[in-house]
């Protein structure tokens, strides 16, 4: 049975703490906590406030398997700008892995943002390359695990295809890197969601189960878009997927994150029976 997981993002006008309510109210089995400000941003998690989610995690009950620092806009993305900049970004990352290890998390998810579209595919290639392999090398020193995320080309121009992924794999031999698949990427590009689970193997351990509107990078509710899931379900079931599966409401839901995590998992219950 796969574990369904319960994502802080649209959580961020709320306090954390209804986050972790919820996902106890509402029957998730984790939370995949958003690492962006005002609730968890690894420098205020390092400051003392990784005590709050701690604090938060026990009280509860409910574990954060994944962390997901925000690093795809606004200061930090390791693939734009000069080598500076880069450095930065990397440095944030690795305190992210680290404060993603001190609250138990599993995983610290990373996902190459838009590297510019002045950039070659060669500097593309080689930039993602030099990231990962220092992030990678990082979290073995931390006995840590990176999952890397394939964007949809609406938001990078990186690494956005499960071959994407499987050749980064090829390259850089890490038992501390492994993929996953948000089904809204494959979806919106005509391409394969179950060939993730070919392409990538034994790599392939975590999801991002959302609905979409076939045509835009827009994370719905599942069941409310135009995705065939219950046959996903079915073929998830099929092969026996037993992973992680974070039900990624975004910033779509923001107004009332309450309200549409529970429907969330309703509806996604009812897809899987």
């Amino acid at each position: 049975m796969m574990k369904i997981g319960l994502f802080t993002s649209g959580y961020q006008r709320n306090p954390l703490e209804h986050a972790f309510e919820d996902a106890k109210r509402f029957g998730y089995d984790y939370i995949e906590l958003w690492g962006g400000r005002p609730h968890a941003f690894a420098p205020d998690l390092k400051n003392g406030d990784i005590n709050i989610v701690k604090k938060l995690i026990d009280q509860y009950e409910i574990q954060v398997k994944v962390y997901t620092p925000e690093h795809n806009a606004y200061p930090y993305n390791f693939m734009i700008g000069s080598e500076q900049m880069r450095k930065d970004a990397i440095d944030y990352l690795k305190l992210s892995m680290e404060m993603g290890k001190e609250m138990g998390a599993e995983f610290t998810l990373m996902s190459p943002a838009h590297a510019g579209y002045l950039t070659s595919e060669k500097e593309i290639w080689h930039r993602l390359i030099q990231s990962m392999t220092e992030l990678a090398d990082y979290a073995k020193k931390i006995n840590h695990k990176i999952i890397l995320e394939a964007l949809t080309p609406m938001e990078s121009n990186v690494c956005t295809t499960a071959n994407d992924l499987a050749r980064v794999f090829d390259q850089i031999k890490s038992d501390n890197l492994v993929g996953m698949c948000d089904i809204v990427p494959p979806f919106v590009q005509h391409e394969s969601i179950m060939a993730y689970f070919d392409k990538l193997g034994d790599k392939m351990k975590h999801m991002h189960i959302i609905d979409s509107d076939g045509t835009s990078d827009t994370h719905m509710i599942p069941g409310e878009g135009v995705l065939p899931m219950k046959e996903l379900m079915l073929e998830l079931n099929d092969i026996g997927y037993e992973g992680t599966a974070t039900i990624e409401l975004v910033t779509a839901y923001i107004n009332e994150p309450r309200l549409y995590a529970r429907r969330a998992i309703n509806k996604l219950k009812e897809l899987m029976n």
